[in-house]
């Protein structure tokens, strides 16, 4: 197959998908994976499509790898996070055993516990200090720790994630849509997310509407077979019955 050929089908899946992996590439195409990831390479520096961590997204979609510091996301749409937040806590009993992931809107969850037997798992520090005030039982996980999202972060963190398993769990995300699923700017991020989801038996991605339509460099969970929380369902999701407003 002619190299023109390979890049026009490329562009062809995208148009059909919206986004696409080097393995699905390869598999559809019958190529290894070194030349379709030089192909998407090519793609990129001609503006047919956008190179993003594992794959191609259209170049019609906006996908940014910037990541706001806790700090910078503590005030942002923080009404429609305590929302969501108070929700899923409500979902948690004194029987569950919990995994919280970093963010600002999974760290609002403890301010409205109700639930005091219940234990938890997380890799954020913060989320950690404020469970202990409050006199819950909480496992911090260990591993290194990123700066701007204060999460715990690597190999030592998901080989303890592995022994665990979870009765509930609650995950951030930067970005949600239908073709590439929830996304995030830290590839070691997205591992420690996929891990941990993989070790609950009920998962749910908390998002302020702000969020979907976004796409950050990473892919962590699919769209479809993902449950989430939001405070209101954007234009185009409203028939989407695995999206939960509050």
């Amino acid at each position: 197959m002619l190299t023109k050929q390979r890049q026009e089908m490329i562009l062809e899946l995208l148009k059909d998908r919206g986004s696409i992996t080097v393995t699905e590439i390869k598999d559809i195409l019958g190529i290894s994976e070194s030349t379709a990831r030089r192909d998407i390479t090519a793609l990129d520096r001609e503006g047919k499509l956008v190179k993003v961590f594992g794959g191609a997204v259209e170049t019609e979609q906006k996908v940014t790898a910037f990541e706001y510091t806790v700090a910078q996301k503590e005030d942002l749409n923080r009404e429609e996070k305590n929302r969501i937040a108070a929700y899923a806590a409500s979902l948690i009993t004194d029987d569950d055993f919990v995994y919280m992931d970093a963010g600002t809107t999974t760290s609002y969850i403890i301010d409205h516990l109700g639930a005091v037997r219940a234990s938890f798992v997380t890799n954020a520090v913060v989320h950690a200090q404020k469970l202990a005030a409050r006199g819950l039982k909480v496992f911090l996980v260990g591993g290194e720790l990123k700066g701007t999202t204060e999460a715990v972060i690597g190999n030592q963190a998901m080989q303890t994630l592995k022994n665990y398993h979870f009765t509930i769990g609650f995950f951030g995300a930067n970005g949600v849509t239908r073709q590439s699923g929830c996304t995030t700017p830290d590839a070691n991020e997205a591992l420690i997310k996929q891990t941990a989801m993989k070790q609950c038996r009920r998962s749910y991605v908390l998002c302020d509407h702000s969020k979907f339509d976004q796409i950050s460099s990473v892919t962590f969970a699919p769209f479809f077979g993902t449950s989430f929380i939001t405070d209101r369902k954007p234009a185009g999701y409203e028939e989407c019955g695995n999206i939960t407003a509050v």
